[in-house]
């Protein structure tokens, strides 16, 4: 594919390899393993709540990326579990992210390996990330293990991010740090982990809780406070 195309049929003939990838997927890709899906929820909740404090952190579940590769300029394709883009400005990709036709690249590719999952080829992925795309960050975590390997793109190989003093393995670019927890990957924000929904609808009861022992301490207050106003009254007194 030449580079000198027209934006718009340059376009067009991504859309086009979009199809054919979809049309070409065998059954198994659509068959995840409830621990993939369970890690993928996590995920989706806990980094929502990062773009909703800045927006420029973009996050896309299971959005295909496609990509010129080689003198040919071939199309080339991958589907990461889950995405990260770090840009200003909303990207708009509808059904596929055409890198040539983006502002910029993937920050961040997360997938999710069950130990019978075959729904991709993970080898040749991770070679299309640090090789091809060239992605500055790429998390594995097998379930199973569970076992949870954040890599960070040095030069033209990727390395581990060893775990800090906490026990995280950090993304310094976005205050953002990972590890596991209770046998799931978690993020945490500026030091501060994520919660989940279930964690907050825990937390929002607990306030309730002590919200309404707090007016029932008030009116037993008010209560006692009208009973001796009484008492000062019939004594004559007054009790305001």
């Amino acid at each position: 594919m030449s580079s000198n195309k027209p934006r718009t049929l340059v376009r067009l003939e991504y859309a086009r390899a979009a199809e054919a990838y979809l049309h070409s997927l065998p059954l198994e890709h659509f068959m995840e393993a409830t621990a993939q899906a369970t890690q993928r929820t996590i995920t989706l909740e806990s980094l929502d709540l990062v773009h909703a404090l800045r927006p420029d952190f973009q996050v896309f579940n299971e959005l295909l990326v496609q990509y010129p590769f080689g003198r040919s300029r071939e199309i080339r394709q991958v589907v990461p579990d889950n995405m990260v883009v770090v840009h200003d400005e909303p990207i708009d990709a509808d059904g596929s992210f055409d890198v040539p036709l983006q502002p910029v690249g993937p920050f961040w590719v997360l997938e999710y390996v069950s130990k019978n999952s075959r729904r991709k080829d993970y080898e040749d992925s991770f070679r299309k990330y640090e090789r091809e795309l060239k992605v500055p960050y790429y998390l594995l975590f097998y379930p199973d293990g569970p076992e949870l390997t954040l890599f960070r793109l040095v030069g033209k190989k990727y390395v581990s991010v060893t775990a800090d003093a906490a026990g995280r393995h950090p993304l310094a670019e976005v205050e953002l740090a990972v590890a596991l927890h209770d046998g799931w990957v978690r993020f945490w924000h500026q030091d501060q982990l994520l919660p989940l929904p279930a964690d907050l609808q825990s937390q929002v009861a607990q306030l309730q809780t002590r919200l309404d022992q707090t007016q029932r301490q008030l009116e037993q207050e008010r209560a006692e406070i009208e009973r001796l106003r009484a008492q000062l009254r019939k004594l004559g007194v007054s009790g305001d």
